[in-house]
């Protein structure tokens, strides 16, 4: 494994919930396997007044805690020799030179500024970065989701980034992109001739992309009941997956070149206006119920959730790519809290034989191909075979690639690839302004009809697979959610 070049990566933010539960502990990963230069600092900056030491002190408790079995302490030990810790309020300019200080020494390094912070304070701190001479054409900046709540704040964010930062130093980051089983997906579609010739209307039936959690908004209610699930998750991680998915293959593994097909998808996909949308969408909200066999309260009992609030917890809808490669074969996307299980995964249905020689009792079921990418990681390819005996006995039968048993390597986590994506200035995993305008601009009309319709959302019992409309919007197709058939 190459090392990365001598770099300082800045954290804003530098103590929260992303910082100390996933970032750190990537870096900690990320510098335990050698990938990181010797010549490497990592800054904490946020607006508590702590010392070097009581810093460390917190990333540790977190990497213990989140590094689990793989701690050492003498990995420990000199991974905290690269932390340091500045007090600074984002809002402030006068607080950057302190910042300033602590980087003026190395100024030939990889600077990489992490914005993991509210997206409302993006545009202040690369504006008060210009100001106080920390942007060099070296220096990148990662922006974390949610990108705005509507195209005219995301474009009004990007537009402001854009002043300070080229496009090629922005890295807009949907983590869901590093994880392996995406790339997988890239390398299954790509890297091998067996399916492209398949891979389209002929012979795919429909496409279904679940992302469900078991977790409910834990603590971030007043953040999630501005936000909601259509914008939390399907305006990136769900239609990311659906590009990787359609897109056309690209001549090169080039950032633009894989962000030029995955454009093409965004802006092929068929409107859902009005009616349309109405019809082809489902959006809910939980209840009270049991996960695991523990009692769970519902949505509107959550901390920091209004009463009488009308944010989904839910979406699934239905939608086509109006494509020759796609047209007519419908995409189910689904995602929701508090579901009966934690499962991401991505189903390819597709069609039935077009004539059986079997009797009627022993018709083929047909193929499908799942992508799991959550909690296991994995690709099965389901077919029909004999079973042993002397009937014509048809079978299912599945084709497993388990990563953990095939790969018996530790199994990096996407936020340790995008971070070293980041150091070694590679894009393609990383979001173009354009590709999250035209996201923003097919989920609007989503968002207008149901501030239209004016119905509250479907309630839906805590540790099910969601409201019954959910079904039926597949099972108007004579179709079946991938766990119900």
């Amino acid at each position: 494994m190459s090392k990365s070049t001598p770099f300082d990566i800045v954290i804003f933010g530098g103590n929260g919930d992303l910082a100390l539960r996933k970032l750190l502990p990537a870096l900690y990963h990320r510098h335990r396997d050698g990938a990181l230069s010797d010549d490497g600092g990592i800054i904490g900056a946020a607006r508590r007044g702590l010392s070097r030491e009581d810093y460390i002190a917190e990333v540790r408790e977190a990497c213990v805690r989140h590094v689990g079995i793989h701690f050492q302490e003498s990995v420990w030990e000199s991974f905290a020799k690269r932390l340091d810790y500045v007090k600074l309020d984002a809002t402030k300019l006068a607080d950057y030179q302190g910042l300033a200080d602590r980087l003026k020494a190395q100024p030939q390094r990889t600077r990489i500024y992490y914005l993991s912070t509210g997206p409302e304070l993006f545009s202040g701190i690369c504006h008060n970065l210009a100001s106080s001479g920390l942007v060099c054409p070296e220096c990148r900046v990662v922006l974390e989701k949610p990108l705005g709540r509507d195209l005219a704040s995301a474009d009004a964010i990007n537009e402001s980034v854009a002043e300070v930062f080229a496009e090629r130093q922005i890295y807009r980051i949907d983590h869901y992109l590093g994880k392996e089983a995406v790339q997988n997906l890239i390398a299954l579609r790509f890297g091998n001739a067996l399916f492209e010739p398949l891979w389209g209307r002929s012979s795919i039936r429909d496409v279904q992309i679940t992302l469900a959690e078991q977790v409910g908004v834990e603590n971030r209610g007043p953040f999630y009941d501005n936000t909601g699930a259509l914008r939390d998750m399907v305006q990136n991680h769900l239609l990311q997956l659906l590009c990787i998915i359609a897109m056309e293959p690209p001549t090169s593994i080039d950032p633009d070149a894989v962000r030029d097909e995955k454009l093409k998808v965004l802006r092929g996909l068929r409107p859902l206006e009005g009616k349309e949308a109405v019809l082809n969408t489902v959006r809910g909200q939980y209840r009270a119920g049991a996960i695991g066999g523990s009692p769970v309260p519902g949505y509107l009992e959550e901390n920091g959730v209004s009463p009488d609030s009308r944010t989904e917890t839910f979406v699934a809808l239905k939608t086509e790519i109006d494509t020759w490669r796609w047209a007519g074969v419908p995409f189910f996307l689904r995602t929701g809290k508090r579901m009966q299980d934690r499962v991401a995964e991505v189903v390819v249905n597709f069609r039935q034989v077009p004539h059986s020689i079997f009797s009627q009792a022993q018709t083929p079921g047909a193929n499908r191909l799942v992508i799991e990418l959550q909690p296991d990681e994995g690709v099965q390819l389901h077919l029909m075979a004999k079973a042993p005996g002397d009937d014509m006995e048809l079978r299912p039968v599945a084709l497993n690639l388990d990563f953990a048993k095939t790969f018996t390597t530790r199994k990096a986590d996407a936020y340790e690839r995008l971070l070293m994506d980041c150091l070694r200035g590679r894009l393609t995993l990383f979001m173009r302004r354009d590709e999250v305008n035209a996201a923003w601009r097919w989920i609007e009309p989503i968002l207008d009809a149901w501030d239209h319709q004016g119905d509250a959302p479907k309630a839906y019992t805590a540790g099910t697979w969601g409201p019954a409309a959910s079904s039926a919007l597949v099972g108007r197709q004579g179709y079946a959610w991938h766990e119900e058939s």
